[in-house]
């Protein structure tokens, strides 16, 4: 079974310390949103929800009426994030509040806009919740540098230093904009496993200075 975390290891399973990548284009549902991903019930937790019952009604769409064209078994992608706040270069972790986010999971190459209509359609029926939220995003990240955030999402502005630190080391710098923002991959299950061990991997777009 096809498994993103093991065919594109380099984009999810970076190393503890600073590298630079060139990302590939790469299509993904998307729920756009604003406000505190901590709030309970809130915006963000509710997006996860769409995301996820859509991801879940594409990867069992074989065993449906629905047939997608080159369709393969694969596992479902983890959860990631794109985050920013308005006139803010990178993120202010103190602001949970002023967030703003398009919380996404990846697509494989052979899901297309209709078929992404289809499962939004079949999941708002089926899981009786409205998943319209959900669109088609084609994200071009192109070049970044990337880290493996070891603990909570709090302590992640060290982590970040790091990054900052070794992009002016090698005549590097952040290329923020608004459609080039912070991004995370999160690798653990928040629910299952102790904060101290929680691992996400932080991407930056960056330009050569």
């Amino acid at each position: 079974m096809f498994d993103f975390k093991k065919e594109y290891k380099e984009f999810y399973m970076p190393k503890n310390r600073p590298e630079i990548v060139n990302v590939p284009t790469a299509n993904y549902i998307a729920v756009r949103g604003k406000g505190d991903p901590n709030e309970a019930g809130g915006a963000y937790q509710r997006a996860i929800g769409v995301l996820y019952s859509v991801a879940y009604t594409l990867k069992m769409s074989y065993k449906t009426n629905y047939k997608i064209k080159g369709f393969y078994e694969y596992v479902v992608p983890p959860l990631e994030g794109f985050w920013w706040q308005e006139g803010i270069a990178g993120v202010d972790y103190s602001d949970k509040a002023a967030f703003r986010w398009i919380s996404v999971i990846r697509l494989p190459e052979f899901v297309m806009k209709e078929d992404l209509a289809w499962a939004v359609d079949t999941a708002s029926r089926k899981k009786k919740m409205d998943c319209s939220t959900a669109e088609f995003l084609t994200v071009e990240e192109g070049l970044c540098v990337q880290i493996m955030h070891l603990g909570p999402f709090d302590e992640e502005p060290a982590t970040v230093a790091v990054m900052d630190a070794f992009l002016e080391q090698n005549r590097y710098a952040n290329d923020f904009s608004k459609d080039r923002l912070h991004h995370e991959i999160y690798l653990s299950d928040a629910r299952k496993v102790a904060p101290e061990k929680w691992k996400t991997v932080i991407r930056h777009p960056i330009k050569k200075v």
